[in-house]
């Protein structure tokens, strides 16, 4: 008698020929599923086109006052009249160059104490209590002793911009160089390395790439503390914009300047991305690139 379960297990049909075996279904979702570029691309453009939707969808309903909850329409057009008839892109300007000098100085203070930090214990005994403090104060709660220190100029926007990132970069800047297994450096030492050419040629370079991951995920926390930087006595910058709309109830311009932060955010975390696959080929595959 023919049974058609054992054919679709491969089992010989009346010709004599074995069907190939059925593959199993690959589920959806799997653990540590690599995803091709384009799979990838298409997936964050349809996650963007869903958030749109969905807001521009809550912004004409009809549930909350067009002007207090404008969709992405209205949002457009207030961008489009601030870059063309109110000058925001010198406050883009202003913005870009304090974010970025801020994070400039917070890499040049980061970078050499977190590494030796995570190389030399007797470094992090001395100095990991104090940063370890400092990372739990907000850095708002500065604000008033830069006012007095420092003025309402552009050196306490600096000043808070840097704050509230350095003491981060610091402890994970410190964890990346503990993190450099123990055999590069005992190798070295077996080579003949001194201690200074262990740290610059072993422990550094081993350490990089997660330096730059880290360098480009705390520029995202220095974006957050963007707006609070310029509400303080700042006539330029996009806080100072968005302050100047809510006075006015302008809630299509205050987010005209979430969407420039958010969009200027991603623009540099794909440059930092772009830098690390250019960088370190070598961590193309393991990261699914």
């Amino acid at each position: 008698m023919f049974h058609p379960e054992l054919l679709s297990a491969g089992a010989p049909t009346r010709t004599g020929k074995r069907t190939p075996k059925a593959r199993p279904r690959q589920a959806l979702l799997q653990f540590r599923q690599v995803l091709s570029p384009l799979t990838r691309s298409s997936l964050g453009v349809a996650g963007v086109f869903i958030f749109l939707f969905a807001w521009q969808v809550a912004g004409i309903s009809g549930v909350w006052p067009r002007a207090l909850f404008p969709p992405p329409t209205d949002v457009l057009l207030a961008l489009h009249e601030l870059f063309t008839t109110r000058d925001f892109g010198f406050d883009v300007l202003a913005s870009l160059r304090r974010v970025g000098l801020s994070f400039l100085f917070a890499t040049a203070i980061a970078l050499p104490l977190g590494i030796f930090m995570g190389a030399f214990a007797p470094i992090a005994a001395l100095l990991n209590p104090l940063v370890a403090a400092f990372r739990y104060l907000p850095a708002t709660a500065f604000i008033p002793l830069f006012l007095m220190w420092l003025g309402a100029g552009e050196e306490q926007k600096l000043a808070l911009l840097l704050i509230g990132v350095v003491f981060f970069l610091i402890t994970l800047i410190m964890d990346n160089t503990r993190a450099v297994r123990a055999e590069l450096i005992e190798t070295a030492r077996t080579l003949g390395a001194g201690r200074r050419r262990i740290l610059w040629s072993v422990v550094f370079r081993a350490s990089l790439p997660s330096h730059v991951d880290t360098l480009r995920q705390m520029l995202a926390v220095s974006w957050t503390y963007l707006v609070v930087a310029e509400i303080v006595a700042s006539t330029d910058g996009i806080g100072a914009m968005m302050m100047r709309a809510k006075r006015f109830v302008h809630v299509d311009e205050i987010m005209a300047g979430i969407v420039v932060i958010g969009a200027l955010g991603l623009l540099f975390d794909g440059l930092f991305r772009a830098l690390h696959w250019w960088a370190f080929p070598w961590l193309r595959h393991s990261r699914g690139h």
